[in-house]
């Protein structure tokens, strides 16, 4: 690898890979959307281009001449909040996925590297569990699968390789989301007593940082049309790392449990297994969910001002 586009550059895993490559010396085309850039550093290895999904197209004549070989695709409206539930956007960051596999291979990339998610799994236990009914979280979750499993019909179809990295759930420094490791560290420094479900649902953290590194390893050491669980190797039930989380911020505050239902499917440990990922790429994380509420804690601290 020595250059590669990453599209979602200014995101919250998008930037921390554009970091990541800069550090291993690879040549970075930061797409980002007009006027926002503000998490991508000043190096001499990164050049910045505006990009519109609806529109991706138009960027083909820019691209072309960059000579490129790997393509990064993290832009993804409506990955948290309420727009979650929006389903003509998740369809259309679907659709929006193909178009950058063709830009892609039209401009001469000969690998093409997706942010999926656990979820598209939990998407299909939830879905096509007899009698449950999903909640809106979902639709997010049906985006991703729907992207994948066109993603990879299209990209055979064009011969460029296909990789797919299925983050478990990242959190870290640089998140401003109302995903639950920031909402509840973000309580933890109010001094609020958080509330959950029981817990008792298989999960898995992985901090930013190894996320990007991740990352980085899969687009050179990936195989083609793989998939790749991107966690802790450390999956457990959501309640142990709540109160692991309890104990390295906030061990005087009541962690709440059970008060709050739980409608989703509960999988095996065995769906959170990062082992093909560290035989293909040698990736494995170094940073505990400790430390990385720490680090989180620390920084949201210093950005909000609270003492």
């Amino acid at each position: 690898m020595k250059k590669a586009i990453v599209t979602g550059a200014n995101g919250f895993v998008g930037s921390a890979l554009v970091k990541e490559l800069v550090k291993n010396k690879i040549e970075v085309i930061a797409l980002v959307h007009q006027g926002h850039a503000d998490n991508i550093p000043k190096n001499d290895l990164i050049q910045i281009k505006n990009l519109e999904l609806d529109k991706v197209a138009e960027l083909y004549d820019d691209l072309k001449k960059e000579g490129a070989d790997i393509f990064y695709h993290f832009a993804w409206k409506g990955s948290a909040g309420a727009e979650r539930a929006n389903t003509e956007l998740q369809l259309a960051n679907a659709q929006w996925t193909i178009d950058c596999i063709r830009l892609a291979k039209s401009i001469g990339c000969t690998r093409f590297v997706e942010a999926g998610s656990v979820m598209e799994i939990e998407t299909y236990k939830a879905t096509f569990n007899p009698g449950n009914k999903p909640g809106l979280g979902y639709v997010y979750g049906s985006g991703k699968l729907v992207a994948h499993t066109m993603a990879k019909s299209i990209a055979a179809d064009l011969d460029i390789d296909l990789i797919w990295g299925m983050i478990t759930n990242a959190y870290g420094v640089g998140e401003v989301s109302p995903r639950m490791v920031n909402t509840t560290i973000r309580k933890c420094i109010k001094g609020e007593n958080p509330q959950f479900t029981a817990g008792t649902q298989n999960y898995d953290f992985v901090y930013i940082e190894d996320v990007a590194r991740a990352f980085y390893l899969i687009g050179e050491k990936g195989k083609p049309f793989n998939e790749y669980m991107i966690g802790s190797s450390c999956a457990k039930p959501l309640k142990e790392f709540l109160l692991e989380m309890k104990e390295a911020i906030a061990p005087e505050l009541e962690f709440i449990f059970g008060d709050i239902p739980f409608t989703g499917v509960n999988m095996p440990l065995s769906e959170f297994d990062c082992t093909k990922t560290f035989e293909d790429t040698g990736f494995k994380a170094k940073i505990t969910f400790a430390e990385g509420c720490k680090k989180t804690r620390d920084w949201l601290i210093t950005i909000e001002g609270d003492k």
